[in-house]
């Protein structure tokens, strides 16, 4: 599960009513205003003339708003992780700095809480089904948190619950936080992020579905059953519920460990996670979209990669499959003119012929898919991909008119692809791409 390893200063009730999450947000609200008076004021005395975004974008500021949207997960906590992810290039630096602070900040419930939430599973007397559950979570993210047990059968295994309210505030906390946002001046005004707001809370009704869940982790799990670089948990459906997700534990290190490891195997453990991402997208139409690097760990004593939490796991229609495949091959090829026509078939907007934007988005994707193009192992360690793709992002602010916010389908996907790319270079990897791509063109 997508998550962090939770501190003892970490637990707080989760709000569950509609009521309580909004107050939240009030009082967020109510923090960011009393925290521009105080800028302002600071300003003044020191002969200054304040500006307005000068006094909202704090460090101060920044903290509250990420410190209540941690408090209350779910899809408040997701709204500023997919705003970091998606348009951070459009935010200003403090507020995308600050919400890329919540892909990996979660709080866990306390005890009574969670007592709730398990007697509502499973009935009162349910630590009588268990031995040995352990209270602390092993991880604590977004949706819920997962705990480490022993089945009746005495198997290893983790229970992922759920935060109570999490599922029936989705729609309101999207809504809520994004008018916060807006209304405060911290999203700019002419960013248009209502489709994907909306994607988001389908997005999250899945997420929040452990029974929808439950069907992509036993897919998986059927998919990779003959696949020796790969462990999926088991699931175990007589003890799954709509709010707790039951699997066998599998022991593994964080993916970002096996830094140390030799260079042949670093290379063969993204060389295999990037071939199951091109299957994921062109075989199955089904891809597992949260790049969070607590998706995987390593198990050295077998050199197996481990694959958990499938919770954002997406089916995409064969109409973009088809339309990204021609992308790919055109990118491979050099092909200027098709590689355009793809993207605005898949939706893009790629701007009138012979004009700047248009001459800079196919630079930008010339660079984001610049792994694709390379004849060999392409080495991430050496790459300045990232830092020359943020240059070329900054430029498309002055293009606002022509910008539009991407395709659905594509965001997710190309979240995904930046997420293994980036794995790839923290690992200082080589994989071969464009060989692994070809196979499923």
């Amino acid at each position: 599960m997508a998550g962090r390893k939770p501190s003892d200063d970490d637990h707080k009730a989760i709000p569950t009513s509609r009521v309580g999450r909004f107050a939240r947000v009030a009082k967020m609200a109510g923090g960011v205003a009393g925290g521009m008076i105080a800028e302002g004021t600071r300003q003044l005395k020191a002969g200054k003339r304040p500006k307005a975004r000068d006094m909202l974008l704090t460090p101060g500021n920044a903290r509250r708003v990420a410190d209540q949207l941690a408090t209350m997960r779910g899809a408040a906590m997701k709204v500023g992780q997919i705003l970091s992810m998606d348009t951070g290039d459009f935010l200003p630096r403090e507020l995308a700095d600050i919400l890329a602070r919540l892909r990996s900040d979660a709080r866990y419930m306390p005890p009574g809480q969670l007592d709730q939430v398990m007697s509502d599973a499973y009935g009162e007397d349910w630590e009588a089904l268990f031995y040995g559950f352990e209270h602390r979570p092993l991880a604590a993210a977004s949706i819920g948190q997962v705990h480490k047990t022993m089945s009746p059968d005495g198997r290893e295994i983790v229970l992922k619950v759920q935060y109570p309210g999490v599922a029936t505030s989705i729609n309101s906390d999207v809504d809520n936080i994004a008018s916060l946002l807006k209304l405060s001046g911290l999203l700019p005004a002419e960013l248009e992020i209502q489709p994907l707001l909306e994607d988001a809370k389908a997005q999250l009704h899945d997420e929040a579905d452990y029974n929808k869940e439950a069907e992509f982790l036993a897919a998986f799990g059927d998919l990779l059953a003959d696949d020796d670089r790969f462990v999926v948990p088991e699931l175990l459906p007589d003890l799954t519920r709509k709010t707790v997700l039951a699997m066998t534990y599998v022991e593994g290190a964080d993916i970002e460990s096996i830094a140390t490891l030799p260079q042949a195997e670093r290379d063969a453990v993204m060389t295999a996670l990037v071939e199951l991402m091109f299957r994921e997208l062109f075989e199955l139409r089904m891809v597992q979209t949260d790049p969070n690097f607590a998706n995987y760990q390593y198990n050295r004593s077998s050199g197996k990669i481990v694959l958990l939490d499938f919770g954002a796991t997406r089916r995409f229609k064969a109409g973009f499959v088809n339309n990204y495949r021609s992308l790919a091959k055109a990118a491979i090829a050099g092909n200027e003119k098709r590689l355009l026509a793809a993207a605005e078939k898949i939706g893009y907007a790629v701007g009138d012929e012979d004009s700047e934007y248009r001459a800079m988005i196919l630079d930008l994707f010339f660079v984001a898919l610049e792994p694709l193009q390379h004849d060999g192992p392409y080495d991430f360690a050496r790459s300045d991909m990232a830092a020359r793709m943020s240059e070329m992002a900054e430029e498309i602010t002055n293009y606002k008119d022509f910008w539009r916010t991407p395709p659905t389908d594509a965001v997710y996907f190309h979240r995904k692809l930046g997420g293994m790319f980036m794995l790839a270079s923290r690992l200082k990897a080589r994989v071969d791409v464009q060989q692994l791509l070809q196979q499923f063109l």
